[in-house]
């Protein structure tokens, strides 16, 4: 009987800061342990407004001041560029990750252009809005950027996005990245040791009350 290849599921958005900041270790895990990811973008602004976050700027001028704090420190611990005030943060990232589902249905690799797309917000400071820039990721990720780009106006695309962010809304995230495996969840880019510890040890999963 061949053994089951271990899933996670990656709810990430390329203006997520701490998606780009974990994302090539989580690639790094995936490729470890020939993990299955079902990718799935969310609409981030959408997700702090149900879950009581509010954006960067809104944030008390307290918490903006750590948050750059641990910026320079996990900058140095990932050995990552990364820009602390993106001329192009926040953009809408809808686009985009419409792209990436569009790749998604058509059975294609999108592990590349998911890292690209939170690469050109957080270090390279490109704008994830605008369409040639995303057709420039997608190609240079092995997609064909102006098939996605066409694709992306799918109604049906549209309507996969607003379900996802539904999605984890209902399923209770608060923030990005959120990583599910066998129902726990892992937030955060610094909880990937524990996602990483919870697919080699096969231990049972952790799961949040049903209420509280």
């Amino acid at each position: 009987m061949t053994e089951q290849r271990p899933t996670v599921e990656y709810y990430f958005s390329f203006i997520s800061l701490w998606s780009y900041i974990g994302s090539v270790v989580f690639q790094e895990i995936v490729k470890r342990h020939n993990v299955r990811v079902e990718f799935k973008p969310i609409d981030l602004l959408a997700i702090f407004a149900a879950g009581g976050g509010k954006p960067v700027r809104q944030r008390p001028p307290q918490r903006q001041a750590y948050r750059l704090v641990e910026m320079e420190r996990w900058k140095a611990i990932r050995g990552i560029p990364l820009v602390t005030w993106p001329k192009f943060y926040p953009a809408d990232p809808s686009l985009g990750h419409r792209m990436l589902l569009a790749a998604i249905r058509n059975g294609e690799d999108v592990t590349a252009f998911a890292h690209a797309g939170l690469k050109a917000v957080w270090a390279d400071e490109l704008n994830v809005e605008d369409p040639d820039t995303l057709v420039r990721l997608a190609d240079a990720s092995g997609l064909n950027g102006k098939q996605r780009l066409a694709e992306a106006s799918d109604p049906q695309l549209r309507e996969q996005e607003a379900s996802l962010t539904r999605e984890a809304i209902d399923r209770q995230l608060f923030g990005a990245p959120f990583y599910f495996y066998r129902g726990e969840p892992f937030w955060g880019q610094d909880r990937l040791d524990l996602l990483e510890i919870a697919i080699t040890s096969q231990r049972p999963p952790i799961l949040p009350p049903e209420e509280l």
